[in-house]
This record gives C-alpha cells, structure tokens and sequence, in this order.
C-alpha cells in the first residue's frame, strides 16, 4: 500500500482523501509508537542514551528519516531513525537487549488488538450510512493492520532489524550466521521487496489474522 496505489485504485476523489488520510496515520502511529517503545524499554533498562537523544517522545518529527518517510507514503516500505541504544549501560546486558528487540514488537502487536477492537466497536455505535463511520472503520482497519505487518516484519531476522537482535543477544558476535546476515541482509530484503514476495505474505497474514481477531470480537458482541 502507498500513495501510488491509491491513486491508481480507480475511487474517487472523496475515497482517495479518506484512503490517503488514513494511511498516513495509520503508518504514523505504527512507527511512532514502535520507536518509542524502544526508547523506554532502553531508559527502563538503564540506558538514558535515547532520552538524551531526544527519542523518549511520541513527536514523530523526532522519529522520522525524510527520506525513509517519502519512499514509505509512495510505495509503503521505508524506514525510520534507528534508536541510540547503548546495550553496556544495561543493568543486565542480555535481558536488556531482548527486551528493547520485543519492546516495540509487542506493542505494535498491541495496537493491533485494539484498533481491531474499535474497528468492531464502530459497528455497534455508529450509523452505518455516515461518512464518519466508513472513514473510522478504514481507519481503524489501516491502523490494525499496519500494525501487525511492522510487528511481523521486525521479527524477521534481518539486521538492522528486531529479529536480529533477539537473535544476536543469545549469541555470540562471531556467530556465522550473524555474520552472514550482517553482510547480507540488504541483498535479502531487496530481492523480498523487487519480488513482491514480502508484501504478498505479509498483507495476506495480516488479513488472515485480523480476519480472525474480527470474527472473535463478532461473537464477544453478538
């Protein structure tokens, strides 16, 4: 998903505008709040190098790389500043580590429950024929989803990414498999994206998941 889809969907302009504005903050809210999670599983862990960075904030500006930012909109991959994080200022190194890796994981995947939730809720308490509860359920349903796919993706172990550092914290640094992924990971990811692969896998998990996850908030309400 990206700007290049949407405009390419065929809706119309009013659809455009509610798609386009929901993505945003969907995407917004899933990186924001990833980043975050990081710096105050860092700062709780005794490191204070993101919040001397000025990373212990919900202030996008402070997360966003211009450029990563640009190519997610348009084509709905990109990337944000990496947190600070020095792991020797950790009161236990190990737990540390593992900890700021599914920090921002296990909140997105948080997020996702519950914007699912309110994308279910919007049913019960609101007319079905206003504009306001289409927008919402898109939104709620972007939200949801975006979510979910960051969680998933960041699990893989690809360096830079969360996966690999979960990896990496119960390993040694000369490990040939971390060494190999260090090298090698761009090569894999780029092939992922050209490919369609990732997108495919990942959008057809999140559908299933949230599939789910709406069926079960379905019978809770019915």
């Amino acid at each position: 998903m990206g700007i290049i889809n949407i405009f390419t969907s065929g809706l119309d302009a009013a659809h455009i505008f509610i798609y386009l504005g929901a993505w945003i903050i969907a995407i917004v809210v899933a990186i924001v709040c990833h980043e975050f999670a990081h710096s105050y599983a860092a700062v709780k862990m005794g490191d204070l190098t993101p919040k001397y960075a000025g990373r212990l904030t919900l202030n996008p500006a402070k997360h966003f790389d211009a450029l990563g930012f640009v190519f997610l909109i348009l084509i709905g991959f990109g990337w944000a500043k990496p947190v600070p994080i020095n792991s020797n200022n950790f009161r236990n190194i190990r737990k540390g580590e593992v900890i700021v890796a599914l920090s921002g994981i296990l909140t997105n995947l948080v997020l996702c429950i519950i914007f699912t939730l309110c994308y279910s809720l919007c049913a019960l308490f609101l007319d079905p024929t206003l504009l306001i509860f289409e927008f919402l359920q898109i939104l709620f349903y972007y939200l949801a989803c975006t979510n979910l796919i960051f969680a998933v993706f960041n699990l893989l172990p690809l360096y830079p990414l969360d996966g690999f550092n979960l990896v990496s914290a119960f390993c040694r640094y000369d490990n040939k498999f971390l060494a190999f992924m260090r090298q090698w990971s761009w090569v894999i990811l780029l092939v992922l994206l050209i490919t369609g692969a990732l997108g495919w896998v990942l959008t057809a998990f999140s559908n299933l998941v949230i599939g789910n996850l709406l069926a079960l908030f379905g019978m809770i309400f019915t």
